[in-house]
């Protein structure tokens, strides 16, 4: 009687191990608009949902994710592409972001983390997992755009397999489930940055000459983001060549300039023809602010100051 029954076993489980099915399945993953001149780094996730039925024993189910339609430059940087210009990201199975998803087919990262599923009885098996994503930041020489990568034919490959055979994915080894197919996009907005350095005429005497002196504004936009830059009038309004720079109620009459001969007021909208266009490069553009104090009737003693507010228009 015990040799008919092991003959029985033996006989049974090639018979259920050929009614096992699995399939699996990922979300759809977006990072929304992404600030490519900030350092900090976006993140999103996506949901792994796997499903066998026919199952007798534990199912090891190796879901391999290689570089996606945006390709790969190296295991820190998988990408998503809009048109010829790329983004950086990459994919992970940890919530710390230390371990790269990767794939048995995929050079950079061969490992993606096993997933054991356990049948109910005889029937089916179900589990899910979450990938974890990051774009780097501080990818200024990203163009703005709509960028993406789809997974799908030899990008994703899901194999599964009795768990008492082994519980490494390091290998190819294992039933084919259906490839699924899920994009991961981005959107990089067009943005500017902007510092100033502060315009000082210094110590002066009697108002009787021309004082010069120069402050600086330094645009960092996005490429190809064409910009304008604004110089409004001051504390007290005045147009690009008669600010006033304030101590009380006495003032010193000064102007700001787009170039050294002081022949080109900088100003605002208000004032046609006096902005400062430029288009981004992803990199700092240093504009120089030619100051110049005319000759006037000179005040009383003591520190006038103003106030420009710097606009960046894009």
């Amino acid at each position: 009687m015990m040799r008919a029954a092991v003959v029985i076993i033996l006989v049974l489980l090639p018979s259920l191990a050929r009614a096992q099915s699995c399939t699996g399945t990922v979300t759809d993953m977006n990072f929304g608009l992404i600030d490519t001149l900030s350092a900090t780094a976006a993140t999103a996730t996506a949901t792994l949902n796997l499903n066998c039925t026919g199952g007798v024993v534990r199912i090891l189910f190796c879901p391999h994710i290689g570089a996606g339609s945006g390709g790969a430059t190296s295991a820190a940087a998988r990408q998503m592409a809009s048109g010829a210009n790329s983004l950086n990201y990459q994919l992970y199975s940890d919530p710390g972001m230390s371990v790269v998803w990767g794939s048995y087919a995929w050079a950079y990262a061969s490992r993606p983390p096993p997933q054991v599923l356990v049948p109910i009885l005889i029937g089916n098996a179900s589990g899910s997992a979450t990938i974890y994503a990051r774009v780097t930041g501080g990818q200024s020489a990203v163009p703005p755009g709509t960028y993406q990568s789809i997974f799908s034919g030899i990008h994703v490959e899901f194999r599964y397999q009795n768990d008492l055979l082994g519980n490494s994915c390091n290998t190819g080894f294992g039933l084919t489930a259906p490839d699924p197919t899920f994009t991961i996009n981005a959107t990089v907005q067009a943005n500017c940055l902007v510092t100033t350095q502060n315009i000082d005429f210094g110590s002066k005497g009697v108002l009787t000459a021309n004082a010069d002196a120069t402050g600086q504004v330094s645009v960092t936009c996005t490429p190809s983001t064409a910009y304008t830059v604004s110089l409004d009038g001051g504390t007290t309004g005045g147009t690009p060549t008669n600010r006033k720079m304030s101590k009380g109620a006495e003032r010193v009459t000064y102007g700001l300039y787009k170039d050294i001969a002081r022949a080109q007021p900088w100003g605002d909208a208000g004032t046609p023809g006096s902005t400062v266009a430029g288009t981004g490069t992803g990199t700092a553009q240093a504009l120089t602010v030619y100051g110049r104090v005319p000759p006037q009737t000179t005040p009383s003693a003591g520190v006038y100051t103003d106030t420009v507010v710097v606009t960046i228009t894009y």
